[in-house]
């Protein structure tokens, strides 16, 4: 993730959608932003989850700034995301910060 997120001078947003055994799917940009936030529209990620017949995402954002740490915006974001997967029945595996260096959500018990 950090090979593909880090060059970016703006956000990106991404999900990893993955089959029922983990494995991935695709690797798709979603969303693209500003210097300092991206908008992520929830119907938009659970309408390409069904249609790539995900059983469970990873999302991932960069962080231009180099800061992987995450705000209080993208820890309200991945819990509108997880609660909107879930009503499908979708798992959220994590949510990667990609800076100058990486941070996971699952590792920090954010999810």
């Amino acid at each position: 993730l950090k090979a593909q997120l880090r060059g970016y001078p703006h956000e990106v947003f991404a999900c990893l959608f993955l089959d029922n055994r983990n494995r991935v799917i695709e690797f798709k940009i979603m969303f693209y932003g500003t210097i300092d936030g991206a908008s992520v529209y929830p119907r938009e990620v659970v309408s390409m989850a069904l249609k790539k017949n995900a059983a469970a995402v990873i999302f991932a954002h960069n962080h231009p700034s180099g800061v992987a740490e995450p705000s209080r915006a993208d820890e309200k974001i991945t819990q509108r995301l997880k609660d909107a997967l879930g009503v499908v029945d979708i798992r959220v595996l994590d949510h990667i910060i990609v800076g100058d260096e990486v941070v996971s959500f699952a590792e920090r018990g954010l999810l």
